[in-house]
């Protein structure tokens, strides 16, 4: 089994993927274009899959300082009507938490602990990887460094976890198709206040026709305030703008949007003006590949499978995508075989999710309670969504994505997939 591997990019992807070779008896080196990390972004929702990942390389309790506990999931049209509720993580019987956490953070525990075990020189900032050269003993990588310098490294092989612009995926692709802006603009923010409910429920709320809007907690007790730093998500239709997660915006235009929305305990409203940062990101559509592999070189989460941010799929994927590549790799042997039987293991299972993520996911219930009362506030739930139909959506959603409800069949995910995957008009907002 090879050991000496490169990994390019220093996100949650690349850092734990570096912590699982480590796990395997590995040491491979990171090369980060930044100079210095820092915990930016705002909250990401880490799915049971994705806890048990982090569980088994021995970072459960210091993820439990960093993050809450989900306990529930409650769903709302536009005028605050309950549509379904359903319970989280180990409170549904899992045998792991849901939990939320600010992705920044998430970024920094992975980073910090990559150093501890592999040591200080482990991460290489400040170089940019801008193309690779490979032969059949190993690959080539070349370097631009912030001061200048270019510099050429040779490793036995590479991963390429450098996210949704990766340069490593355009040389193994350079006729991709170009990514398509869906016509849906993603408001992100954090606010500071008092807990939400018992603070640690995930709201879902609006119509998404009009406009969608999710809400969760990511720290308790931020920063010693006593207070809760709440993670809110909007999603309306939008002009575009560059792909960027960092893209400072200004919150005033989407607060109409919520006119209707009245909920007992909660101002979505003053939320929104309450916000300690907010930044906009286009949903752009990244077309699946057909390889993830070229040789030694392979790609590894976004660069890989980028996939709308719904549903805490993104960096979860990318978790079991470092788990299945270092099991092939300590299976094999060869890099290049390895590669191959994890492109085999992952991108069509990868891709269906990344299918059903150009829907709405499971947040497709608002749609079909919009659509059924014609926008208009309902009189009684079970005339407009019987419970056993959205059971067998979730069921569905939840098995697609390789977390099967406990105690129902993990079999084909058939009612998520007749609304999801099979009817592209459930795409996003049309307002």
């Amino acid at each position: 089994m090879t050991s000496d591997i490169a990994i390019v990019g220093a996100g949650p992807g690349g850092l734990i993927t570096a912590l699982r070779l480590h796990q395997a008896g590995l040491r491979p080196r990171i090369y980060e274009t930044v100079p210095e990390l820092k915990p930016l972004g705002v909250g990401v929702d880490i799915k049971t899959v994705g806890t048990r990942e982090i569980d088994e390389l021995g970072l459960l309790e210091e993820f439990r300082a960093i993050s809450v506990d989900a306990v529930d999931s409650i769903f709302y049209n536009h005028f605050g009507q309950e549509i379904y509720a359903e319970k989280c993580g180990v409170h549904m019987g899992y045998l792991h938490e849901q939990r939320f956490v600010h992705r920044g953070i998430l970024q920094m525990m992975f980073f910090d602990k990559v150093r501890e075990r592999l040591g200080e020189d482990a991460v290489v900032l400040g170089a940019r990887v801008v193309r690779y050269e490979q032969d059949a003993d190993g690959v080539t990588l070349h370097l631009e460094h912030r001061d200048g310098r270019t510099e050429t490294v040779r490793h036995d092989a590479v991963i390429a976890a450098d996210g949704i612009k990766s340069a490593v995926r355009k040389q193994m692709h350079p006729a991709q198709t170009e990514p398509e802006f869906s016509g849906i603009t993603m408001w992100r923010g954090t606010t500071l206040r008092e807990p939400i409910r018992d603070g640690h429920t995930i709201l879902h709320l609006g119509d998404p026709r009009i406009s969608t809007m999710i809400i969760y907690p990511i720290a308790e007790n931020f920063e010693n305030s006593g207070l809760d730093l709440i993670n809110w998500v909007v999603e309306t239709n939008g002009e575009e703008t560059i792909e960027d997660w960092n893209q400072v915006a200004d919150p005033e235009q989407i607060i109409p949007a919520f006119d209707t929305l009245k909920l007992p305990f909660l101002d979505v409203q003053q939320l929104i003006r309450d916000a300690r940062e907010v930044y906009l990101f286009p949903l752009v559509r990244h077309f699946p590949l057909d390889t993830w592999v070229d040789g030694r070189v392979v790609l590894l989460g976004d660069a890989a499978h980028a996939m709308y941010p719904r549903g805490g799929n993104g960096i979860t994927q990318a978790m079991l995508d470092a788990r299945v590549l270092t099991e092939k790799l300590v299976e094999l042997g060869d890099p290049a075989t390895a590669f191959q039987a994890y492109d085999e293991a992952r991108r069509p299972i990868v891709t269906r999710i990344v299918d059903s993520m150009r829907g709405e996911g499971y947040e497709v219930i608002r749609r079909i309670v919009a659509e059924r009362t014609d926008g208009k506030p309902f009189d009684d739930i079970e005339d407009v969504l019987p419970l056993a139909e959205a059971d067998e959506i979730f069921s569905g959603y939840h098995k697609l994505v390789g977390a099967p409800r406990p105690g129902h069949d993990a079999g084909e995910a058939t009612g998520f997939r007749t609304w999801l995957v099979d009817e592209p008009q459930a795409e996003g907002a049309t307002a």
